[in-house]
C-alpha cells in the first residue's frame, strides 16, 4: 500500500513506508461495475424476518478488485442472490476466486496457501518498481451490527509473496493499518485504533497472514476504541469465513464412491456419500429437496437416495416409484448439476466442506455459496427452477449465493436477483 493510498489514521498519523505505486497500484475510489437493478424490484420487507433486515448477520455487500488479474478499479455490489454476467474472458471466475481468497485469508490461512500461483493474480500491465516488486489489491465491504466496514489488502507477488499493506476502516476512521517498513524482515508494522491514553497501538505482525484475523489475539479490548476495533474485525471475519465454492462435475458424480466424511466437496464428486447421510438426518428438509429435484429432473421422482453396494461403495439413485430406480450415473449433465446445486442450497456448513467460524453461534453466521458456471449444461426450465429455489433460500437470511453466468437475461422472471454485468 503506498503512502499516498493510506490516508492518516484518525486521530493517529499513518504508518509510512510501503511498496511503490508501480509494484502495487495505489488505491482509488472504486467505481461500481455496471450493475443492473434487481431484475424485478423486491418490495420493502413487511417484517424484520426478511434477510437484508437482519443486521445481526454479518455479510459481504461489495467485492473490490482494485488491481487483480484482469480487473482494475472494479467494485461489485453483492446482494443476497447475485449473478455475475458476461461472456467468457470477462473475469467472472476471477472475481469468485478473489472472493474465496479473501474468505481463506479471513480464516487465518497463510498467504502462500491462499495464492499458490500469485503471479496469475498480478495485472498483466503491472510493471515492477526499482526493487522489482509487483503485486495486486483486493478488498471488500461487510455490513452488520457495526455498520459498513471496509477491508483493503495489498499483496506483493514478487520477488517474495507477502501481505504488504492492509486497512480496516469504518466511516473514514482507520481502525487497523499495516505497512511494510523493512523488506528484509518477514513482518509488517501495524497500528490499530486505541482511543485511550495513547490514540494508537503499534506492533509488528507477520507478513504472511491477514492482520484483521489476528487482532483478537493482539487487542486487549480494554478501551472503547479497542472494543470497536475488535467488533469490526469480528464482523469482517464472520462475514467472510463461511464460503463454499462449488462447480459440480457430472463426470465424477456418475461412479460409486466410498463412504467418507459425509461432507460435500466443491466438485460434488461424493454426492452419494452425502445423500447417504442427509436422507436420514431431517425428513422435512429431505422432502423439500426431493420436491425440488422433481421440478428439475425428467420423469417421476418419488425419492432421492443412496444405496450401499457389495464393494462397500455407495451409489446415488432416483426412486421413480413402482419399484423402479434410476442410477444417477444415467442422468444427463444438466440433471446432475441441478441435483447437486439443489442439495447445496438445502444443506449448510455442517454438511458442506466449509470452514465456519466455530466460536460464533450458527444463528449469527451466513453461508455464502460461490457457484461458477451456475447454469452450465442446464436447460431453460432447470436453470429457472434452480434460481427460484436459490431466491427462496436466500430470502431466509442464512444463505447467500454469488453465481457466474454468461448471460442473465433468462433471470428476468425471478424476484430478488441482482445482476452485475462485468466488463473486460
Amino acid at each position: 500500500m503506498t503512502a499516498s493510498s493510506v490516508p492518516p489514521a484518525r486521530p493517529s498519523p499513518p504508518v509510512s513506508s510501503a511498496p511503490s505505486a508501480s509494484s502495487v497500484p495505489p488505491a482509488r475510489p472504486s467505481p461500481p461495475a455496471r450493475c443492473s437493478q434487481p431484475v424485478r424490484p423486491v418490495p420493502p420487507p413487511a417484517s424484520p424476518g426478511i434477510a437484508e433486515d437482519r443486521p445481526g448477520r454479518p455479510r459481504v455487500t461489495e467485492l473490490r478488485l482494485s488491481a487483480f488479474a484482469g480487473h482494475r478499479r472494479a467494485g461489485l455490489p453483492l446482494g443476497p442472490l447475485t449473478l455475475l454476467a458476461g461472456p467468457s474472458g470477462h473475469g467472472k471466475s476471477t472475481a469468485l476466486r478473489a472472493y474465496e481468497a479473501l474468505a481463506r485469508l479471513g480464516a487465518g490461512i497463510p498467504v502462500g496457501e491462499v495464492f499458490p500461483d500469485p503471479l496469475a493474480c498480478v495485472p498483466e500491465r503491472a510493471r515492477p518498481d526499482a526493487q522489482r516488486r509487483r503485486g495486486f489489491r483486493i478488498g471488500c465491504t461487510t455490513d452488520g451490527p457495526e455498520g459498513p466496514i471496509r477491508l483493503d489488502v495489498a499483496v506483493q507477488a514478487e520477488p517474495t509473496l507477502r501481505i504488504v499493506g492492509e486497512r480496516l476502516s469504518v466511516d473514514g476512521l482507520v481502525l487497523l493499518e499495516t505497512a511494510l517498513r523493512d523488506p528484509g524482515r518477514r513482518q509488517v508494522q501495524a497500528a490499530w485504533h486505541t482511543a485511550g491514553q495513547s490514540p494508537v497501538t503499534r506492533a509488528p505482525l507477520p507478513d504472511d497472514r491477514l492482520g484483521t484475523a489476528l487482532l483478537p489475539l493482539r487487542v486487549a479490548g480494554k478501551t472503547d476504541g479497542q472494543r470497536r476495533v475488535l467488533a469490526a474485525a469480528e464482523q469482517t471475519v464472520v462475514a467472510l469465513r463461511s464460503v463454499f465454492a462449488c462447480d459440480p462435475r457430472p463426470g465424477r458424480m456418475r461412479t460409486p464412491v466410498p463412504t467418507g466424511s459425509g461432507r460435500l466437496l466443491g466438485g460434488c464428486d461424493n454426492l452419494a456419500d452425502v445423500l447417504w447421510r442427509t436422507q436420514a438426518e431431517c425428513a422435512k428438509r429431505h422432502t423439500q429437496f426431493v420436491t425440488a429435484v422433481r421440478a428439475g429432473c425428467g420423469g417421476p421422482v418419488t425419492d432421492v437416495l443412496a444405496e450401499p453396494l457389495t464393494d462397500r461403495t455407495l451409489r446415488a439413485l432416483l426412486d421413480r416409484g413402482d419399484g423402479i430406480r434410476t442410477d444417477c450415473g444415467r442422468l444427463g449433465d444438466g440433471e446432475l448439476r441441478y441435483l447437486a446445486l439443489a442439495l447445496v442450497l438445502f444443506t449448510g456448513p455442517g454438511v458442506l466442506e466449509v470452514d465456519p467460524a466455530g466460536e460464533v453461534p450458527a444463528a449469527m453466521q451466513t453461508l455464502t455459496v460461490l457457484a461458477d458456471n451456475l447454469d452450465r449444461a442446464m436447460d431453460p426450465g432447470q436453470r429457472t427452477e434452480l434460481l427460484r429455489l436459490a431466491a427462496r433460500m436466500c430470502d431466509r437470511g442464512h444463505i447467500r449465493l454469488v453465481g457466474a453466468v454468461s448471460d442473465a437475461s433468462w433471470a428476468a422472471g425471478v424476484d430478488g436477483v441482482t445482476v452485475v454485468h462485468l466488463k473486460p
